[in-house]
């Protein structure tokens, strides 16, 4: 399936000063779109790419009205990351702020909602791998943000209709340059972390530039082809690694050592837990050095580890290993390394 050229476009970022956020910008504006940033305070770099910016929060119903007007699409990225906050706050965010990025949708007339969602919803505490989008939601999440983010993407696929067209997409990991989570999280604990578990568990990542491209894909698509609207993606590489060998190839990049030690997956599990009802039950803040959820997921394999690198977003939707052969456009960019060769 071919797309033909892209007419320029009025479309909104929500976070869009976010990792994804600005990414995705950059790509929407190469490409000749009017780009709108709505998040809550103002970006230099996002004025220097012509950027309208909207200041305000998700949770500011009338706000998004207002920013939503005359959009042709909306990218909803803003969320509250993990792994770290109370349930309220996750839920007033990821949950409270999507419903309001519906609605003001639903009341600007605007035809296009891309949201970022996260394989965690699927995320059950076990081995996850060769799952794709059929997989169900756990009858109980490891985490808040797991939680609702599930939530957010139930509404948006409740959501879709003749009006407004709707897309889910699940990237996994996103990794790479101006990465404020995953790797900065990883160097400031270089020196205490320990492989947990036997260290063979995979995860499939994804690369900035790639977590990107599939947004735009999707909008793109879901515009040619109204059968899409309501559906559900996981985007990955495509080439699922050892979880501890992508840690040590981080910490190499940054002049570190590899991770020494081990711990037994039950050991660190009952530390993480401690942990955290230490810090309930004692009403501190900031986030605890161990976290029973952040132990599952360096411990298991996780998704989606036969999800697709080139994803098919055409009328004809194939699964597993089809979807790696069907990429209409999408590439697979970024090593480990970071390059992006």
């Amino acid at each position: 399936m071919m797309f033909s050229a892209h007419p320029a476009e009025s479309v909104l970022v929500t976070g869009g000063g976010g990792f994804l956020g600005r990414a995705l910008v950059r790509l929407l504006v190469a490409r000749g779109d009017r780009v709108c940033s709505f998040s809550r305070r103002a970006h230099d770099v996002l004025q220097t790419l012509g950027v309208t910016q909207v200041l305000g929060d998700v949770a500011d119903a009338r706000a998004l009205e207002r920013a939503c007007a005359g959009m042709d699409a909306v990218f909803h990225t803003a969320a509250k990351p993990p792994p770290w906050g109370g349930w309220y706050d996750y839920y007033r965010t990821n949950v409270l702020g999507t419903e309001n990025v519906i609605a003001a949708c639903r009341k600007n007339g605007v035809p296009r909602l891309i949201h970022t969602s996260t394989p965690s919803v699927i995320f059950d505490g076990h081995d996850l791998e060769g799952v794709d989008e059929s997989a169900p939601y756990p009858a109980r999440h490891t985490a808040a943000y797991a939680s609702s983010k599930a939530l957010a993407e139930q509404a948006v696929i409740r959501a879709a209709d003749e009006r407004l067209r709707t897309i889910v997409l699940r990237p996994h990991e996103i990794w790479g340059p101006e990465d404020p989570h995953f790797v900065p999280r990883i160097i400031a604990r270089a020196h205490r972390l320990r492989r947990i578990g036997d260290g063979r568990n995979r995860v499939d990542t994804t690369y900035i530039d790639n977590a990107a491209a599939a947004h735009r894909l999707a909008a793109d698509a879901i515009k040619a082809c109204p059968a899409l609207s309501g559906r559900v993606y996981f985007i990955s590489q495509g080439e699922p690694i050892p979880a501890w060998d992508m840690i040590d190839a981080i910490l190499k990049a940054a002049g570190l050592d590899p991770v020494r030690g081990h711990i037994p997956y039950g050991l660190a599990w009952m530390m993480g837990l401690v942990y955290e009802k230490l810090y309930e039950w004692m009403r501190l803040t900031g986030e605890p050095s161990g976290r029973h959820a952040g132990i599952w997921v360096m411990s298991r394999a996780c998704p989606p580890l036969r999800a697709f690198a080139g994803w098919p977003l055409g009328c004809s939707i194939r699964r597993k290993e089809n979807h790696r052969n069907e990429t209409h456009g999408y590439r697979s960019a970024g090593a480990l390394d970071g390059t992006g060769e």
